[in-house]
């Protein structure tokens, strides 16, 4: 379901152009006009989720996915040194538009993006309380939504070694620092 007012739900109708990256029938990844780095890539539901609470759980699976991928092909394909993803969820988080996304950021050394903050040492009576709060509520956090399917065991025949610059695996052990 799209929101009429959201930039975001019109660049995935159409009425607002962009450079689209991928698109399939859920997800669809363009490039940021005014990106942080050349490449700065947006993963967006095509349905409308203001922030992340609202998304099932294994659509996010899936979000995330991509993301990978569009951050492997940011090193593949335009010699990024490092990739940083993101996500600012809510108002006090720096969310400009209400609608979910994933940044993809390249990153080089020196390239001058600053995502760093100023750290903030807590007292051990703030360190409690925080910590009993979060305790208590991640007693849920285990149960996450699922469609119900059986989920299939994947059998590994580590017998088979595959290399050379088709392989994903042994591109992707390449840009371990």
């Amino acid at each position: 379901m799209a929101n009429e007012n959201c930039v975001i739900c019109q660049i995935i109708s159409g009425a607002v152009p962009s450079e689209k990256i991928y698109e399939d029938d859920e997800i669809l990844v363009f490039l940021d006009v005014n990106g942080a780095n050349p490449g700065h890539c947006f993963v967006v539901p095509k349905q409308h989720y203001p922030i992340m609470e609202q998304i099932p759980d294994q659509f996010i699976a899936k979000l995330f996915s991509i993301s990978n991928k569009v951050s492997m092909a940011i090193f593949d394909e335009l010699g990024a040194q490092g990739t940083n993803i993101f996500v600012t969820n809510g108002i006090s988080a720096g969310q400009k538009v209400a609608h979910f996304m994933i940044n993809v950021v390249p990153r080089q050394e020196n390239d001058g993006v600053n995502l760093q903050w100023q750290p903030r040492q807590l007292s051990q009576e703030e360190m409690s309380t925080v910590e009993l709060k979060l305790k208590e509520e991640a007693e849920h956090v285990g149960g996450f939504e699922t469609d119900d399917k059986p989920t299939e065991k994947l059998e590994s025949d580590q017998s088979e070694v595959v290399s050379g610059e088709d392989n994903f695996l042994v591109r992707s052990l390449r840009r371990i620092p």
